[in-house]
């Protein structure tokens, strides 16, 4: 490659340090990011509207002085609104559906001197676990071409695992960062419920299931996005407790000695595959040897009730989209025009009455109450993330007519990570684990409303114990 060879050498700070050293220039680094895309992303699929243009007019125009001035950003197609850009909700029904204002999230990233180069692939509506939306087609696993890259935030976690940027935008309404995390091989940490704002147009998204923030190769890097992102703005319903000085302070700081209950059952009760469960058994060994204090555990609380709960918010929200687009296109939107999971969900929402709807906000608040006692007297839960490893595309077909077996499909692959977006709690997955045949397996830590510094602390210290920012995976097999 003709620019800055030593690109993926570096994580997002580390490649902002060398700007304020003026060793490289932020032009220097999205090229060298835009070549990586241009040379990768048609094996991979992971970047599905680039925005070049706009990224060079921005650096001409001069980037604020903020933390991480320089560093090349992909936002997921997904809830963020960049203006003049199209947010597609990977779906044919918004693929022109450009934006006037910008989120606040994007004005964040922006004034913190990222340089936003592109968006990233998302399945329609966000909806499911695996990228492969009839709109842009399938996000390929790097590690295995055949595999997912996991949902919804898949092109996010592809882009880091190739090597296309050093973090990315991401957002997790049921395991969205974390599950796509895990499948590539990353840091995938889900903050706690209003860390950070949802506006302008947005109270919060999927009635406070849905949180954003980021996927990323090191602990670090992911505490410094969640300093230029967090905060409240005004007019947000509600917001997490303040923290006293900075995430990234935390990284690196001794933890203390936890209390951490770990689990290998999902609330569904489904079988697990062995190489998840040998996965939880030698982390739950390695904070032992760290000095931690673990047993199996798990909180106890009405799954059906939940799952059904959740079901009800996501499906009245699915309809409420579809109607929303209808009034902006001044006409019916017919099935044909979206997959069938997404046709079949935004019916069923529209069917809902508004008391089902409060009684489902209700129940997930109760659920809440269940579950958050067992962090009094454990500071972490560890489990997998995924009830299996990577499963192949295809495997979760939105256009099926099969509904039943998708939905049998869709619990057997994941169902650990969907309580904590119910409960509002920060959580997080660790890439801990390979399977003998090299596919990623990602832990799941999970703490208290409002402890991403513990989070965080935990996560630094596994990262000096089990490095893992240079297992990488070889791009020259196709897998």
């Amino acid at each position: 490659m003709s620019t800055f060879e030593a690109y993926e050498s570096y994580d997002a700070l580390g490649l902002a340090e060398l700007v304020r050293r003026g060793e490289v220039t932020p032009m220097e680094l999205l090229d060298a990011a835009i070549e990586r895309v241009e040379a990768r992303n048609p094996d991979l699929n992971a970047v599905v509207m680039p925005m070049y243009t706009e990224a060079r007019s921005r650096i001409r125009s001069g980037l604020p002085l903020g933390p991480l001035r320089g560093v090349p950003f992909l936002i997921k197609d997904l809830g963020l609104f960049y203006k003049g850009f199209a947010t597609t909700f990977g779906s044919r029904i918004y693929a022109d559906a450009a934006a006037e204002h910008d989120s606040t999230l994007v004005k964040r990233y922006l004034q913190a001197g990222m340089v936003i180069f592109g968006k990233t692939n998302t399945p329609e509506f966000g909806l499911t676990v695996t990228t492969e939306p009839q709109l842009y087609g399938p996000c390929r696993n790097p590690w295995d071409r055949t595999r997912t890259s996991g949902g919804s935030s898949g092109g996010a976690a592809v882009a880091v695992a190739a090597g296309m940027v050093p973090a990315a935008h991401a957002s997790d309404g049921g395991g969205s960062i974390r599950i796509p995390a895990s499948c590539c091989g990353l840091f995938g940490l889900k903050p706690t419920r209003g860390r950070i704002p949802a506006g302008p147009p947005h109270g919060e998204e999927w009635n406070g299931l849905s949180a954003n923030h980021v996927i990323t190769r090191t602990v670090r890097d992911s505490a410094a996005l969640l300093d230029a992102a967090a905060g409240p703005s005004a007019g947000d319903p509600y917001w997490a407790p303040p923290v006293d000085g900075s995430f990234l302070e935390e990284v690196g700081r001794p933890p203390g000695r936890l209390r951490i209950a770990f689990t290998t059952t999902p609330p569904s009760g489904l079988p697990v595959d062995p190489q998840c469960v040998a996965a939880v058994h030698a982390t739950a060994r390695l904070c032992e040897e760290l000095g931690h204090i673990v047993e199996e555990a798990a909180p106890a609380f009405d799954f059906e009730t939940y799952q059904k709960a959740t079901v009800t918010i996501i499906d009245s929200n699915t309809g409420a989209m579809l109607s929303a687009r209808e009034a902006a296109l001044g006409r019916e939107i017919t099935a044909g025009e979206v997959e069938y999971i997404t046709w079949r969900s935004a019916e069923s929402g529209k069917r809902k009455s508004a008391v089902e709807f409060v009684q489902a906000l209700q129940t997930l608040h109760h659920t809440s109450r269940q579950v958050a006692p067992f962090f009094e007297e454990h500071d972490m839960l560890l489990s997998p993330v995924l009830l299996q490893p990577p499963v192949p595309l295809g495997f979760l077909d939105t256009q099926s007519r099969e509904v039943r077996t998708y939905v049998q499909r869709l619990m057997s692959f994941f169902g650990f990570t969907g309580l904590f977006n119910a409960t509002g709690q920060p959580s997080m997955s660790v890439p801990l684990h390979w399977t003998p045949d090299n596919l990623p397996v990602g832990l799941l830590f999970s703490a208290g409303f409002g402890q991403e510094a513990l989070l965080l602390r935990l996560a630094s210290q596994l990262e000096e114990a089990r490095p893992w920012k240079n297992r990488r995976p070889n791009l020259s097999e196709k897998g």
